[in-house]
């Protein structure tokens, strides 16, 4: 049924869970999985301009880095479980668009993620990537809670 899938990640307890799930889910269908941790851009505030260069670039090496790390590990569970896996790092504010995106251009069947379940004024206030996904691709997406 489904032979690509788009696993969303942010660090979460509950995007691990979904990680977990989706995993067992891809071996059942004998399908492939990317990967995704979508990191936002680094805005800094700085008192002199000279600071910029330097501090801009290193924080989102390190944010690059630590993101990577994160994935490696998921990817060593996936090839433990003989799952064929990539990994993606993407640097967007917005990680609906990086999600959308990627799963376009991967070629994914299918876009997986965890959702807070935030609702209310908390999810009017705070807004739900799970929710931006959804009104922004035509892939099924299977979000778990």
């Amino acid at each position: 049924m489904y032979r690509h899938l788009l696993i969303a990640v942010d660090g979460s307890l509950l995007s691990e869970s979904a990680f977990k799930r989706a995993l067992v889910f891809a071996k059942e269908m004998g399908a492939t999985i990317t990967l995704l941790r979508a990191i936002p851009e680094d805005h800094l505030l700085v008192y002199q301009a000279e600071m910029l260069g330097t501090t801009e670039g290193h924080h989102t090496d390190q944010a690059r880095k630590n993101a990577q790390a994160y994935l490696d590990g998921l990817e060593a569970e996936a090839r433990h479980a003989l799952v064929p896996c990539e990994a993606i790092v993407t640097v967007n504010d917005h990680p609906h668009e990086a999600i959308v995106e990627t799963a376009q251009k991967s070629g994914c069947d299918l876009i997986v993620m965890g959702s807070h379940g935030r609702h209310g004024m908390t999810g009017f206030l705070l807004g739900s990537e799970t929710q931006r996904v959804l009104a922004r691709t035509r892939l099924p997406v299977l979000v778990y809670r």
